[in-house]
């Protein structure tokens, strides 16, 4: 009887401490805030369900959003697990697309990407260190002068000397007033600031979808960043243009390949927004409207078969199998999944993922679900990937 009763003990330590386990990783793995639609269930990773009633919240007849409302997550129905936000609305439907594209970007300020020592007449100095700006800092002003592009900033130093400069730059987000004092270079003859800055870029990537309902375009999934300095780039302005393929390179272990595009002068959209989900814009022009698809929630997606629509031959966007191996829902940047290239034809011409697939869309069942962004370097086989709904929520503040 003794045994009997040490093994039940030891048969319910071990189901709490399971159940107990399973609460604390749900606490953390599920999200804090879901959209919902007209389902009454919400089920989230075959464990975890959410009940509501919605008929006193939205009406579905209507596009509406709605502010979120508390509701319990529940382990198996029934044990309490956390509180989560859901919000209400109807399904949204976009135009995907997959084709690829040429991006120019102009930033808002000048990107400093480095600073530099100055040979001067007391030895070397760096001045621009000296008087407290960063790599990565954007200079708004000079003198009270806007200046947008690096030439604004030659024409106001040409000729300078030792008279202090008033320099306005952003960081994180505040303004802040920095003292610049030239130093006089003897082996050019000059006042120098040691300032290297930035005010353009250009590259390819994929359309993800336009939204009509605001004429907005959505690409790429991640951000565009400055190749020095890792931080996003301030968009004054800029242009997504139509793009033709001309080369592939593959990718190997350790080795990311790419797709190369000649740019032509036809203007897709105008590029108005740069955030950590992707790059945005109004498009102005024609979109293929028999490509409509509806936006999956997060909680619909699964692990298993997807296609992603991808541009390589002819310049016509192509279904290509994969698989997604992971869902991640407490990453609230570009990875929330890991997609795996399972199509022989696109390893054969890619190897897996390359440079500028970032922003193809990825259908499961029917509906968009996310965006390729970034090749897994050591496994090129595999990439991460965005949620679809992320990006369509900023697609939507688009003006």
């Amino acid at each position: 009887m003794k045994k009997f009763i040490r093994r039940l003990v030891l048969f319910f330590s071990i189901m709490f401490f399971s159940i107990f386990t399973i609460i604390i990783a749900g606490n953390y793995a599920l999200p804090d805030s879901l959209t919902a639609n007209s389902d009454r269930q919400i089920n989230m990773l075959g464990l975890f369900t959410i009940d509501y009633d919605n008929e006193t919240q939205v009406d579905f007849q209507s596009s509406q959003r709605v502010s979120a409302k508390e509701n319990q997550v529940k382990l198996l129905g029934v044990i309490p697990v956390k509180n989560v936000d859901v919000t209400y609305e109807t399904e949204k439907s976009v135009y995907v697309s997959g084709e690829s594209f040429g991006i120019k970007l102009y930033t808002d300020g000048v990107m400093v990407v480095g600073t530099k020592d100055v040979d001067g007449e007391n030895g070397y100095s760096n001045p621009a260190e000296k008087a407290g700006i960063k790599k990565g800092d954007i200079i708004v002003s000079i003198n009270d002068i806007k200046v947008n592009d690096s030439y604004a900033i030659d024409d106001i130093f040409n000729g300078a000397n030792s008279k202090n400069y008033k320099i306005k730059i952003k960081r994180d987000g505040n303004y802040k007033t920095f003292t610049l004092i030239p130093v006089y270079s003897k082996k050019d003859g000059r006042y120098k600031v040691g300032l290297w800055v930035r005010d353009s870029t250009a590259g390819i990537g994929t359309i993800t979808f336009f939204n009509d309902e605001n004429h907005s375009i959505a690409a790429l999934g991640h951000p565009i960043t400055d190749v020095d300095t890792n931080e996003i780039m301030p968009i004054l302005n800029g242009e997504a243009v139509k793009a033709n393929v001309t080369q592939i390179y593959k990718s190997t272990n350790g080795e990311t390949g790419s797709i190369c595009c000649d740019f032509t002068n036809d203007v897709i959209a105008k590029l108005t927004v740069n955030s950590i989900s992707g790059v945005y814009g109004t498009y102005n022009c024609q979109i293929d409207k028999s490509k409509s698809y509806r936006v999956a929630n997060i909680q619909d997606i699964e692990k298993g078969d997807a296609q992603i629509i991808c541009t390589l031959d002819n310049n016509v966007p192509t279904f290509y199998n994969v698989k997604i191996t992971k869902i991640s829902y407490r990453n609230n940047g570009e990875k929330n999944m890991v997609v795996k290239v399972t199509d022989e034809r696109l390893l054969e011409k890619t190897g897996g993922i390359v440079q500028g697939m970032s922003g193809s869309p990825i259908i499961q069942n029917g509906k968009l679900v996310g965006a390729l962004t970034h090749v897994i370097v050591d496994e090129p086989t595999k990439g991460y990937a965005i949620f679809a709904q992320n990006m369509l929520n900023s697609s939507v503040s688009v003006e």
